[in-house]
């Protein structure tokens, strides 16, 4: 549900009052930027190319660049319904099994170079490696299973790939190889304490960013536990963790989906986890509408709040622009359907793109999302959007070369 709110003189006089008095104060005073300078962005239908092998992707739940700017996602292939799945175990009233030709669930990790086309794709069960566990379907088949399992995507900058996990009982995150070698795991399933001091697991880690010259990976562990949690990039050693505001974090304070308060205290959930390239952690906590961000210490610098009446979250992935000082940070709203742009100083919203539809171009649910070399953004969706989309950079800021 999508609401219009309209305020009063005398209601906007009390929201400066209490927004003043937060600790976000710093980072909403500085002028937005100029509208000209603000990057367009253009729909390309022509990414990706077809799929081979009538594959059929699901939940789209992270996306992620590498050195070779070739784009990764990381999908959820247990949320195709049966009606989707027709090749494999197709439901049509009292037709059972496979009733067509097309279509088949894809590998939940694919690779995409620069124009669309499909690399590779590996993933799944494994007796290597605890494998994210997905959900199973519901009483209604043709629904597709519950959104959990395969969570989040990031390629370091030596090519490995790392996940997440937030199927039931999941308490591990995953470092492979290019080609799915398991070199680390952290955290088994079924495992640990069930609270945000476990040095030994985590408990629904939504997404990874990795800083190879510190040799430490940053872990949005807060799907369950409500941390940010940091290991060595190398053992998968616990190093340290933290909480909203940089400290300790409370899991007996209840988590209020629908009910954001951008000075809470503790953590809602941390949904996403970005680092800029001057080393600062831009973490995303949905549940309050609000980013948080950090020094890699976990000392707390400012917070920014986006679209601040949306219940049900309004910051479910970040990235940055491509120029040298990474003047913008792009949001994936998932309710409102939208890509907000951030100055990334200021924090302060200064334009988005985006609509609901599903339709190329709009939303189902804008989920994850990041930037390739030349500024271009690509948006992964989840839910009933299961695809991903990208969107060429048309303006300013001039892209690194």
């Amino acid at each position: 549900m999508k609401t219009r709110i309209v305020l009063t003189l005398g209601a906007v006089a009390l929201v400066l009052v209490a927004f003043s008095a937060s600790q976000r104060v710093a980072a909403q005073q500085a002028a937005p930027a100029a509208k000209s300078a603000v990057p367009q962005f253009k729909y390309d239908k022509s990414f990706p190319k077809p799929f081979p092998n009538n594959w059929k992707i699901g939940q789209v739940v992270g996306v992620a660049v590498d050195s070779r700017n070739h784009i990764w996602i990381v999908q959820r292939p247990g949320t195709l319904k049966d009606s989707e799945r027709e090749a494999v175990d197709g439901s049509y009233g009292a037709m059972k099994g496979a009733v067509a030709g097309c279509c088949r669930p894809a590998p939940p990790v694919i690779e995409f170079d620069q124009q669309g086309n499909w690399v590779q794709g590996y993933g799944g069960k494994t007796d290597a490696f605890d494998w994210p566990t997905p959900a199973p379907k519901g009483v209604d088949g043709a629904l597709g299973g519950a959104p959990f399992g395969e969570r989040g995507i990031f390629v370091d900058g030596q090519d490995n790939v790392w996940l997440g996990a937030d199927g039931h009982g999941d308490g591990q995150v995953l470092k492979l190889s290019r080609f799915g070698r398991k070199i680390v795991q952290f955290g088994k399933p079924g495992q640990g304490k069930a609270d945000s001091s476990d040095k030994m697991n985590a408990r629904g880690a939504a997404g990874v960013v990795v800083d190879v010259k510190a040799n430490e990976a940053y872990i949005a562990d807060g799907l369950h536990n409500r941390r940010v949690l940091v290991i060595d990039a190398t053992t998968g050693k616990y190093l340290r963790h933290w909480g909203a505001y940089g400290k300790a974090p409370d899991d007996s304070v209840p988590t209020k989906v629908d009910s954001p308060d951008p000075d809470s205290p503790q953590f809602g959930n941390v949904h996403c986890i970005g680092q800029s390239d001057d080393k600062l952690l831009y973490v995303c906590d949905k549940a309050n509408n609000r980013i948080q961000v950090f020094k890699t210490d976990g000392t707390f610098v400012k917070q920014g709040v986006v679209a601040p009446g949306t219940k049900g979250g309004s910051v479910y992935g970040i990235a940055f622009s491509r120029d040298k000082d990474q003047k913008y940070a792009y949001v994936a709203d998932g309710m409102n359907e939208k890509v907000w742009i951030l100055d990334r100083q200021s924090l302060q919203t200064v334009g988005s793109f985006g609509f609901g539809s599903h339709a190329g171009g709009g939303f189902t649910e804008a989920f994850s999302i990041v930037t390739d070399l030349q500024g271009n953004v690509y948006v992964g969706e989840a839910w009933e959007g299961k695809r991903v989309q990208r969107f060429l950079l048309q303006s300013a800021p001039v892209a690194k070369k």
